[in-house]
């Protein structure tokens, strides 16, 4: 592991004791996960599917039953690996009785942020995020729009490397999702990593250039957005892969899910179906179809979460 992606796991899994029969619940399995640093990255999945205790995890707030994390190369589980994290949970709440600026201040002090930075800081995220005539009103006459808006800015306030939103648009308006989407736009040209845990897949499918997409706590599926839904796309079904050549495969940007069945692997066009085939048969492995492919984000989730359940 190195410090070239903002997210790298391997083998990560957690799994939770139940009380009926003595069984255990595997919420999240073997997960291996790679975010390069600077990209816009959509993590999916149905409910249930383990993307909070992934992110829980990620954090620290829920220990691994095995596997590892790091985050730019370090340990998620040292406090020092975190630092550079910028956090909005789902649901989140805030003191009601606090002001904007009163909550933004009360969250940098506890982020570190200096008191003179702080002064400058706060007014600058509320205009960013456009509360800034809403600084001096107590939280609770905010509407839940606002209080997304607001807790973005408490995810910038020491200025971090990496932003873990969960649902960060959830309650806003369209005129609000755009505002958010420019923003975090903004961010990645500065090269901040934002990583989107969420299950609205027209947002991520116009905002993110990687997805991820988790069912029953696996990796059902990942690559970039543009190989996913490109309009000639191609698919390949293949089986007996090696690990190593789809690892390789994953890196040059193919969209490959994996299940008992076999291997399928989406390209954005002919030539990289090609070369994917190529190193599937010097490597020993077997192809089984080749296929053009169009459709939505959407289409793909029905379609990898459908045949995931029949695996």
């Amino acid at each position: 592991m190195t410090a070239e992606y903002a997210i790298e796991t391997a083998g990560i899994e957690k799994i939770y004791a139940s009380r009926f029969r003595g069984r255990q619940i595997k919420a999240v399995s073997n997960l291996t996960l790679r975010v390069p640093i600077g990209v816009k990255y959509g993590l999916l999945g149905p409910n249930g599917a383990g993307k909070t205790t992934f992110v829980k995890m990620l954090l620290s707030a829920v220990h691994p039953t095995s596997g590892t994390a790091r985050l730019f190369g370090r340990d998620s589980q040292m406090p020092e690996a975190r630092r550079p994290v910028g956090y909005l949970p789902e649901n989140h709440r805030f003191p009601t009785y606090l002001t904007g600026n009163g909550m933004l201040d009360f969250y940098a002090a506890l982020s570190g942020v200096p008191s003179e930075s702080r002064r400058r800081r706060v007014p600058e995220l509320l205009e960013l995020v456009g509360l800034k005539d809403w600084g001096d009103v107590r939280i609770r006459k905010y509407s839940k729009g606002m209080l997304q808006r607001l807790g973005l800015a408490q995810a910038l306030i020491h200025r971090p490397k990496l932003l873990v939103l969960d649902e960060p648009t959830d309650g806003v308006d369209p005129v609000g999702r755009r505002d958010i989407r420019a923003i975090l736009d903004r961010l990645t040209g500065k090269g901040v990593t934002v990583f989107i845990n969420s299950h609205l897949l027209a947002e991520v499918e116009t905002f993110c250039e990687y997805v991820a997409i988790l069912h029953k706590g696996r990796l059902a599926l990942e690559g970039k957005i543009s190989s996913l839904l490109s309009e000639r796309g191609y698919e390949v079904r293949a089986r007996e892969v090696p690990d190593n050549v789809l690892a390789a495969l994953r890196q040059a940007g193919a969209a490959v899910s994996s299940n008992g069945t076999g291997t399928h692997l989406r390209l954005a066009n002919i030539e990289e179906a090609n070369r994917a085939i190529d190193e599937i048969r010097a490597s020993g492995g077997l192809i089984e179809s080749l296929e053009k492919t169009t459709g939505t984000l959407e289409d793909v989730f029905m379609r990898v979460t459908a045949s995931e359940r029949a695996a």
